[in-house]
């Protein structure tokens, strides 16, 4: 499966060439229940498996997907195992963010040579399916990029991993592809990951938003967006700023016990139908108030959506100078408030909500105040 998320351009130019995300990888308490959850709440299918029955005695995963978005759920059999103690300390979250490339020696080679740590070197896996090469590198906190060169396999995921189905009837929501991945760090790392993806993966940087921008009465954070070549991978880096209260970066860093991933953001191309289902099928939405709805068609212009539909599933709205888009983001999905997701609707812009920022982190509050660590 092809995990592009538009379609490919020629990355000959870029310094740190990158075709794609290509799984986003989790460790968690319960791998099979988590699968469960995902399949039935957000429509992904299950379709590969690793665990004792295929030779692997100390962990097990389940592989989902749903078009071109790929999620990796792992779990470990004894409390010393990595995973385990990544669990422990950290809940259930991202461990991976894999990067699908053209040559994954090349890619780790060049990310050492420029000051990256690695992970771990380049090994080759082969089944009946062909070969896939692999590497990865650190980045914040205990999450890393793997590097995954397929170009010569054709199995359903990776070497060692089987196909499965589930007897589970699943219908997918829409969900396309991951439009970008949130880093939360601690404060001052925001400017060391910033330089991190400009140095070492020849990224560059897209947007900043100060505390002037992301800010309300008792809380405030800063953010730098950056983006590789092609504009297929999308890192925004969060960092705490001064406020009066606890920002939900600092919540999340105190939750989460250090940096990690914050939300993953993936796309549709029809947010009523696909926010209907996740509502209708248990997922719970942060809450924006009635009011937001009496301003905004003033503040955003014509768009094509029923802006009475999107007032009934709290959608929110907003606009930048290529066009518009349409987003919702979830309540936590593990126990602690750390992990949740974005659905994002581009209708031409290229932005991240910015008009829409005072709301949701009022949103926000509201649940730190129920939780008492506001």
């Amino acid at each position: 499966m092809e995990t592009l998320t538009k379609n490919k351009t020629n990355t000959d130019q870029d310094t740190f060439p990158i075709l794609g995300t290509d799984h986003i990888e989790f460790y968690v308490g319960n791998a099979k229940q988590a699968a469960h959850y995902y399949q039935t709440a957000f429509g992904f299918q299950l379709v590969a498996y690793r665990g004792p029955e295929t030779g692997v005695r100390d962990r097990v995963s389940y592989v989902l997907e749903q078009s071109k978005i790929r999620f990796v759920l792992t779990a470990a059999f004894a409390p010393e195992h990595e995973v385990a103690q990544h669990v422990y300390r950290h809940g259930d979250g991202v461990k991976v963010l894999a990067l699908w490339v053209d040559d994954a020696e090349q890619a780790y080679y060049t990310a050492l040579e420029r000051g990256a740590e690695s992970a771990f070197s380049v090994q080759t896996i082969e089944d009946e399916y062909g070969t896939v090469k692999m590497a990865a590198i650190r980045t914040y906190g205990e999450t890393i990029h793997t590097f995954v060169e397929r170009k010569d396999y054709e199995g359903v995921f990776l070497p060692g991993f089987i196909e499965k189905r589930s007897e589970l009837q699943v219908a997918p929501i829409g969900l396309k592809y991951v439009d970008h991945c949130v880093g939360n760090v601690e404060l001052g790392k925001m400017n060391h990951w910033v330089n991190f993806y400009q140095d070492v993966m020849g990224f560059k940087l897209l947007v900043t938003f100060d505390d002037k921008d992301i800010s309300t009465e008792y809380t405030a954070l800063m953010s730098k967006v950056v983006s590789n070549g092609n504009g297929y991978i999308k890192f925004p880096i969060n960092e705490p700023a001064d406020g009066k209260k606890k920002s939900q970066i600092e919540e999340y860093l105190d939750f989460y016990r250090g940096a990690g991933v914050q939300h993953i953001a993936v796309a549709t191309d029809d947010i009523i139908h696909t926010v209907d289902q996740l509502r209708r099928r248990g997922v719970d939405f942060l809450y924006v108030p009635e009011t937001y709805y009496d301003t905004v068609m003033e503040r955003v212009g014509d768009i094509k959506e029923d802006i009475r539909e999107l007032q009934r599933l709290n959608i929110l709205v907003d606009r930048d100078e290529e066009g518009y888009l349409l987003q919702i983001f979830t309540k936590p999905v593990q126990d602690r408030p750390t992990v949740f997701y974005e659905i994002i609707q581009r209708e031409g812009a290229r932005s991240f909500g910015k008009g829409n920022f005072k709301a949701l982190f009022e949103a926000i509050e509201r649940e730190q105040e129920l939780r008492g660590t506001l």
